[in-house]
């Protein structure tokens, strides 16, 4: 295969990287740097670890069917349907609104704009509505695939700058099994490397992007693709974390809870170690990071919506279009709605939404696995004995450590 088909085929992994790659890396990864140096690194290998056979489910079952993993649910029966129909109400415009602040956070920062967050975050929104309306998806492909490169370069070199400088406290704060430290364990591993409905996302845009090809994708291809994209997730995370253990770790600096300032001390901190060279190329690792996610997710929730309208209601298949740009109108607008409204606590907003999807994570685990594993998928798609093994401790893993969280929220 020429270079130049191989990177025409990738794209629905590189969209995933895009969406993964957003506040559980620039917020939460950084702050487990900052407040436990590399403690957690071992986290943060582990979820990706446990997460990987249920996000791989989404791809190796459009290779295998050409459909997308919503018919995978609605084949095991009406429960399965329902139960996502659920979780998505319950987190779409938690999960818009705390990506596009932190995105109009940074941005405001980096180019001292004056509007209220709520504000900047509604244009923000306006602007990725604009590319995606014309329902190209290989305008939201090929954008995607720059700013991805564009945020390696950035997060190598603030890496790599902060290394060289060998800083390491003299007295430096070690993570703790605590309810406290409990707790912002499961935050960060509740997006880490994302929620695990991202993995029906990732159907998604492999379904598209058979149409785009004109054919389904072999699954080594569909396999290939997804993994560049997936692993690079946990390559930038250890990046983000480092980037907090080198420069804040030690410090004795508490993270605002407020949007603006946030993104002020993150910045400020990094030229005042690094440097005045770093302001732009930090600010530019942490602004393409939260555009390419503002933007792969201000798409991927409304075509979920979307999808499931249809797959309910087969009579408003020829409406997919107008259902669409109309969910996107739905989401953006509650989005901003809530900002308005919640905007004085973007760190509570994080938490609150990351805690709900390592929460659900079990379910998605459960019905992705049960998925690729009918009858109905020809062998040899269907994952082999080692993933399988690792799908059945992944399930254990995370709905233990989900039972652990509620069992702790509701007795302490």
């Amino acid at each position: 295969m020429s270079l130049k088909v191989w990177l025409r085929r990738l794209g629905p992994g590189l969209l995933f990287a895009a969406a993964a790659i957003g506040v559980s890396h620039l917020v939460q990864s950084t702050r487990a740097g900052a407040l436990y140096g590399f403690d957690l690194l071992w986290a943060i290998v582990a979820i990706h670890i446990a997460k990987y056979p249920f996000f791989q489910f989404g791809p190796r079952y459009v290779a295998a069917t050409g459909r997308n993993l919503l018919h995978g649910y609605k084949a095991l029966g009406s429960w399965a349907i329902f139960a996502f129909v659920m979780v998505t109400l319950g987190t779409v415009f938690t999960i818009q609104a705390a990506v596009t602040v932190v995105t109009a956070a940074i941005m405001a920062q980096l180019f001292q704009i004056t509007l209220p967050l709520w504000q900047l975050s509604g244009l923000i929104l306006m602007a990725c509505a604009a590319l995606l309306y014309a329902e190209k998806f290989y305008l939201l492909e090929r954008s995607v695939k720059f700013i991805i490169l564009l945020l390696t370069l950035c997060t190598i070199t603030a890496v790599l700058a902060a290394a060289s400088k060998g800083y390491r406290p003299p007295v430096a704060q070690h993570f703790e099994w605590t309810p406290a430290g409990i707790a912002f364990l499961i935050a960060l591993m509740g997006w880490m490397p994302s929620p695990l409905d991202l993995s029906v996302w990732v159907s998604f845009w492999n379904e598209e992007k058979n149409k785009e090809l004109g054919g389904r994708m072999k699954l080594r291809d569909t396999l290939r693709d997804f993994n560049i994209g997936y692993w690079g997730t946990l390559f930038v995370a250890l990046f983000f974390m480092a980037l907090g253990a080198y420069i804040m770790h030690g410090r004795g600096v508490s993270f605002s809870p407020k949007g603006a300032v946030f993104a002020q001390q993150l910045i400020e901190m990094y030229t005042q170690s690094l440097g005045g060279w770093a302001y732009w190329v930090i600010g530019g690792a942490a602004l393409t990071t939260m555009l390419s996610t503002t933007l792969t997710v201000f798409d991927g929730i409304p075509r979920t919506l979307e999808k499931t309208t249809v797959l309910l209601l087969p009579g408003l298949q020829k409406r997919e279009k107008a259902l669409y740009r109309a969910y996107m109108l739905l989401v953006g607008g509650g989005a901003v709605l809530l900002l308005a409204v919640f905007i004085g606590n973007m760190q509570a907003m994080v938490d609150v939404a990351t805690v709900l999807s390592f929460c659900t994570a079990p379910f998605f685990a459960l019905a992705n696995y049960l998925v690729i594993r009918e009858q109905s998928i020809p062998e040899a798609f269907r994952p082999g004995r080692g993933m399988r093994w690792l799908s059945r401790a992944g399930i254990v893993m995370l709905s233990a450590f989900a039972a652990y969280y509620l069992f702790a929220l509701f007795t302490r």
